[in-house]
């Protein structure tokens, strides 16, 4: 039977819990993940609704995008909707687990899910993250070169934008003296050995650290390998914050607002002046993304799309880029969409629906 750890599991293998922002909670917030999963329910906020219909539907693991717990409790005595849906959960052995940041920054996830609903190509980062990357360097034998090469990269090494399979390699000689209880590859022992070695050199996100340093472990063929890791100040252009990509042609402001309005089901979308120009480029950041209005602009993106924004923001635009403001929920919802792919995917007979019960807490009259 899955186990509820098989698909978080699964989850975090597409949004690493290393990418979410250091103010964000996201992961496990409550239960058992060793339990047998008996499905799964799909939602943008735990609600004491939503606990209620994944107990009605006999589902013992509910995903969410915004954390339950996000600040620190000093107690759990049922106060507000959050302790309440925690109180519930335990005594139904419900996990609850939250997919937040780590799937905004992630490749492929919520930003990247928007843009695809908007048919945009050429899609990019918008801010890509920074102090996330390493290098690794190792030391090899010629003739062991071409098999640990392809175990880094198989492990998610090698990875410069587009391209795959990306190392540095450079030839010189390695020496060791092999002492008691050693059992060589090469050389004899109490003898000093030179051996010829190709340093290999490539990089790999932060967040497959473990896997990469598995993988050279168990392909390297030297009883005791040498490796160095170096942390980079490069950006890390395959995740981030936002995403910027282009229309297949250019589209009129109020038409494609009206599109935004359709196809996200707006029912109420805020906007800046009209600057009488049309659009082509589009920068997109689901939830409170008004912190990037700057980035979008510098970029040379006619359009900035968002969840919240604050009222200066709107001011701050003068003209340069057309603001539009479509509501929180409205913007992340297709989280939902993401976890669903994700999971029946993997496992495509596990019991997983979307929450019902998860509506809009704002109301427009």
């Amino acid at each position: 039977m899955i186990g509820i750890k098989d698909i978080l599991k699964e989850i975090e293998r597409h949004a690493p819990l290393s990418l979410q922002e250091d103010y964000d909670n996201a992961g496990v917030q409550i239960g058992d993940v060793n339990l047998p999963a008996t499905g799964a329910l799909l939602c943008l906020d735990v609600t004491e609704e939503v606990v209620d219909e994944a107990i009605n539907a006999e589902l013992n693991l509910i995903i969410s995008h915004h954390p339950l717990a996000f600040k620190p409790f000093k107690s759990l005595i049922g106060k507000n909707y959050a302790e309440r849906c925690m109180i519930k959960a335990c005594k139904n052995d419900i996990v609850i687990y939250a997919a937040h940041t780590n799937l905004d920054n992630a490749p492929g996830g919520l930003n990247y899910k928007l843009a695809e609903m908007f048919g945009l190509e050429d899609v990019r980062i918008l801010s890509p993250q920074k102090h996330n990357l390493i290098k690794i360097v190792t030391f090899v034998p010629e003739d062991s070169t071409e098999t640990l090469r392809r175990a880094l990269f198989k492990a998610g090494a090698g990875h410069i934008g587009s391209y795959s399979s990306c190392s540095f390699n450079a030839e010189g000689n390695g020496t060791f003296l092999a002492g008691e209880n050693t059992n060589p590859y090469r050389g004899e022992y109490g003898k000093l050995h030179v051996e010829k070695e190709i340093r290999i050199e490539t990089v790999f996100p932060a967040y497959k650290k473990s896997a990469v340093i598995r993988s050279l472990l168990a392909a390297h063929p030297y009883e005791e390998p040498v490796f160095d890791l170096y942390k980079l100040e490069n950006d890390w252009n395959q995740a981030g914050s936002g995403i910027i990509g282009i229309l297949p042609e250019w589209e009129d402001e109020l038409i494609f607002l009206q599109r935004i309005k359709d196809v996200l089901h707006v029912e109420c979308l805020k906007h800046s002046s009209l600057t009488g120009r049309k659009l082509r480029t589009v920068a997109i950041c689901g939830g409170s993304g008004a912190f990037l209005l700057n980035e979008a602009i510098a970029a040379d993106a006619d359009i900035f799309i968002t969840g919240e924004a604050r009222y200066n923001d709107f001011y701050d635009t003068e003209n340069r880029i057309l603001l539009a403001v479509i509501g929180h929920y409205e913007s992340e919802i297709c989280s939902k969409d993401i976890f669903f792919h994700i999971i029946s995917k993997k496992f495509p007979t596990f019991a997983v629906q979307n929450s019902i019960a998860n509506l809009n807490p704002i109301k427009y009259l």
